[in-house]
């Protein structure tokens, strides 16, 4: 069975889709996707420098134009039995799996960075990559910091990101390499994102999705919200509503996944960051069952 993935932030590069626009339906895709944001954002993905690149209104919207793309240009070939989408990537997988049209999901994508960037200007937070420790002592840790700090990526076992606000984060990363952690690595990211903090973008972002449409999917969306699978418009959305400030899990949507039938993982979009996180959690599954034999 085919599991499509769809990659979120930081994916980005100079230069992402430049091979597509040779192809009619994806030029006529990235003209109208221009037309729809203001600005010709196929010469900033094309052309564009990394600076001009990581621009709030430019990077999401350019990740999720180059995996919908993609899904489109492959046409026929493009028969998914699931899909998933990582943060940024569950909007894509939502229009790849026909449950959103192109143009609604570019405009929530639009509203989603714009919110996000009035929510990180609001309250100074960042996010932090822990390395070497299992989930359960990073949740716990986090617990006891006095300040907003919460788990928000669970990316594979041994790789969990954590957000909050910056005086918290510092507290955890201390806290959690004296407790073992290989490495408690600040992110270059501009706010605690799927954090509480997040919660005037949900709010902002709430009314948006509630007023788009949402047909059924042609095969179900695993969810970064709980990681289970959803074919029904209404769960569909709630889920998508309570992602901004509920944490990604990553690693349990591919258990899942793996568990739903999933023999082949194809990513969508720029990068191969997400084929490099199912290896990782593959080969812990691998382990364990080897370990309980």
């Amino acid at each position: 069975m085919k599991a499509y993935l769809f990659p979120g932030q930081g994916a980005q590069f100079t230069g992402m889709g430049k091979e597509l626009y040779a192809n009619d339906t994806a030029r006529e895709l990235f003209e109208k996707a221009n037309e729809v944001i203001g600005f010709r954002i196929s010469d900033i993905m094309f052309n564009g420098t990394e600076e001009e690149l990581k621009q709030t209104k430019v990077t999401q919207p350019a990740i999720f134009l180059h995996s919908v793309i993609l899904a489109k240009v492959l046409g026929e070939r493009f028969t998914p039995d699931m899909v998933a989408g990582h943060s940024l990537g569950e909007f894509s997988a939502l229009v790849a799996a026909q449950a959103i049209t192109f143009e609604d999901g570019l405009k929530l994508v639009i509203s989603r960075a714009n919110a996000m960037q009035k929510a990180c200007e609001s309250q100074p937070s960042t996010m932090a990559a822990i390395l070497g420790l299992d989930d359960l002592t990073v949740e716990r840790i986090c617990t006891e910091i006095e300040e907003v700090v919460v788990p928000a990526n669970y990316n594979c076992p041994g790789q969990l990101v954590i957000s909050g606000s910056i005086e918290g984060i510092d507290k955890a990363c201390a806290a959690l390499t004296e407790a073992g952690a290989k490495r408690a690595l600040k992110l270059n990211v501009g706010g605690a994102f799927h954090s509480p903090l997040m919660e005037p973008a949900r709010v902002e972002l709430q009314e948006a999705i509630e007023n788009t449409t949402i047909m059924p999917p042609i095969c179900p969306i695993f969810q970064n919200i709980d990681a289970g699978a959803y074919t029904d418009p209404l769960i569909i959305k709630q889920n998508l509503i309570l992602q901004l400030t509920g944490a990604v899990r990553w690693t349990q949507t591919v258990q899942n996944m793996l568990a739903a039938g999933a023999t082949e993982f194809i990513e969508v979009g720029p990068g191969n960051v997400l084929q490099g996180l199912v290896k990782k959690v593959n080969r812990e599954a691998i382990t364990s069952a080897a370990k309980a034999e």
